[in-house]
């Protein structure tokens, strides 16, 4: 949703800093977007930083056109974003500053709502709401949105720690007078996440800051992009080195500046989303990529105290006892899925001295909290095997017991749901009875032949033993794929998700995800009632989830294999 307009002062306050490099595809939209903004924006400082594409022309193209349009090019590339948002910011001329990257756009109304909230709170600092869009397709997922519900003012950020979850340096107006008083810049050079550093200095100020939750900027990302941007680029472990680093010197600038509440945030979000972020790529990495992930994390997290892991949410909190408790890569597995979102917990399911723990090994690393949260809150796991051919499409479900939870609560039916990944609109509902089974929890054989990691080294050894004595309860469910078909979004494949709730004897209702399971994971051509052929692809998401893609016609099951064989081609 695009930016309200908001009634403003008429002169124009603002000075958009854009920052490109190597970026000639895009950068005119970006500026573009900028200038349609209105009377509010007074000039867009469009820095270069020493491209050799056609940038440097196409903004000289723009400057001749539009006298708003001012630009700073670079001798040489600086290696990363702070020293060309500091050239902007020592050229601007306007009251307040905003910035924007080449390949991102400000969103109609942007300015106006964001400048109308700082006249009306008299606040230095306003943020909006950022919309993360993956392109080239049409889904688009709200940036922290939690922070964004509803218009807000703080006296102080320290009256709202949760701000500092939202890093980004561009979805805000910032007073020139605040940052040039306060001595606030990027960090210079080759200096990744650099705006975890600028907006921590922000913060650290203790400004008054004003919340809108107009969306304002546009994220757009490009994952088939030939050159990935910073955050995308999670290729080697350098990415999650550079990012600690940038991570404990924005709580070093909390702590220097007295903010001690902030610091402590900072660490309880890096627990919640930095480090599950992160974990839930893991297992698509080489074994010494995790050896080295391992190590920094484990060295990072031993600054953290009892009291941040405590505030983080049960499933990161966890995580981080393990990586603390274990010297060496253990149970990745286990760990991948336990940090997806929705979390699932994979069994075993230990207890010693009655206590449920992580594992018998690590009888220190206890799960909080299992015996005692409501069961909607427990990271209850859910397997479903496709199996999809000629013939046959259904889902085999496998609901797995939790500490025995699961069983006093007393399952009797699954509600699933299959819906579009873009838009999140249902595609296909469908129930069944659970029906108990006892003894072994065969979920719970992860070997290669029935989990979503072939090839990635994370079997059996890595300590996810099956479970003996536990149980589960099963149900199949038939898949109506001409249906799915039949509600193709844009160009094809579509993907739809599952979700499933279970429904319960004593009334309880936990909902989650679905775990892939079984050797079905593969691209499967079936014939189809409405469209003569289906190309099927059920597969897992990093984290271990079940998706699936679907290609309906013969014509464009073969744009989707043509596609496939070009990006291959560009990997030889």
């Amino acid at each position: 949703m695009a930016a309200k307009t908001a009634p403003i002062p008429t002169a124009a306050q603002v000075s958009v800093i854009v920052i490109g490099y190597n970026d000639a595809a895009h950068i005119a939209d970006a500026v573009l977007s900028a200038l349609r903004q209105g009377a509010g924006v007074a000039e867009v400082v469009a820095v270069d930083d020493g491209s050799t594409d056609d940038t440097a022309r196409v903004l000289a193209g723009l400057a001749r056109r539009y006298r708003r349009v001012r630009v700073v090019r670079r001798r040489g590339n600086s290696g990363g974003c702070g020293t060309p948002r500091n050239d902007g910011l020592r050229r601007a001329t306007a009251r307040y500053v905003m910035f924007l990257d080449s390949d991102d756009v400000l969103l109609p109304g942007a300015v106006d709502a964001l400048l109308a909230a700082a006249a009306r709170h008299h606040a230095p600092v306003v943020a909006g709401a950022c919309v993360r869009r993956e392109l080239p397709g049409h889904r688009e997922v709200r940036w922290q949105q939690s922070l964004f519900r509803a218009e807000a003012v703080h006296g102080s950020p320290a009256e709202r720690p949760r701000l500092v979850r939202d890093t980004l340096c561009v979805n805000k107006l910032y007073a020139r007078a605040f940052l040039q008083g306060h001595g606030i810049t990027f960090p210079e050079g080759a200096f990744r996440y650099e705006d975890f550093v600028f907006t921590a200095r922000v913060l650290a100020a203790a400004p008054r800051i004003a919340i809108v939750p107009d969306a304002v900027y546009g994220w757009q990302v490009r994952r088939s992009a030939e050159r990935p941007s910073i955050s995308l680029d999670r290729n080697g472990p350098d990415n999650w080195r550079s990012r600690l680093a940038a991570h404990r010197r924005s709580v070093e600038i909390f702590e220097e500046a007295g903010q001690k509440g902030l610091a402590h945030a900072a660490r309880v979000k890096f627990l919640d989303y930095d480090l599950r972020m992160y974990l839930r790529e893991l297992g698509g990495h080489s074994a010494a990529h995790r050896a080295a992930w391992w190590q920094l994390t484990r060295a990072y997290l031993a600054g953290f105290d009892a009291a941040d892991l405590t505030a983080a949410r049960a499933p990161a909190r966890w995580i981080a006892r393990v990586l603390l408790a274990a010297e060496h890569p253990r149970d990745l597995r286990r760990l991948i899925e336990l940090a997806d979102r929705p979390a699932r917990l994979l069994p075993p399911y230990a207890r010693v001295d009655g206590r449920p723990v992580w594992a018998v090994d690590l009888p220190g690393v206890l799960l909080d909290g299992i015996d005692t949260k409501p069961l909607r809150r427990l990271p209850v796991t859910v397997e479903a095997e496709p199996v999809v051919d000629a013939r046959t499409r259904l889902l085999r479900i496998r609901v797995h017991e939790i500490y025995g939870r699961l069983a006093t609560a007393g399952p009797r039916t699954v509600d699933i749901e299959l819906r579009h990944r873009e838009d999140g609109a249902i595609g296909l509902t469908r129930d069944a009875v659970l029906t108990p089974e006892t003894g072994r929890d065969r979920g719970a054989d992860l070997g290669p032949e029935g989990g979503w990691d072939r090839g990635t080294g994370l079997g059996p050894e890595d300590g996810s033993a099956p479970g003996e004595g536990t149980s589960s309860w099963s149900a199949e469910v038939l898949l109506d794929l001409d249906a799915l078909a039949a509600r193709t979004r844009g160009s094809p494949p579509d993907v739809w998700d599952l979700r499933v709730r279970l429904r319960c004897d004593d009334g309880s209702s936990p909902a989650t995800g679905v775990r892939a399971a079984g050797p079905g994971l593969r691209r499967t051509a079936v014939p189809s009632r409405g469209h003569g052929l289906l190309l099927v692809q059920p597969y897992a998401t990093t984290g271990g989830s079940l998706a699936l893609r679907i290609a309906p016609g013969p014509r464009a099951a073969v744009a989707v294999v043509t596609r496939k064989l070009r990006r291959a081609a560009r990997r030889r």
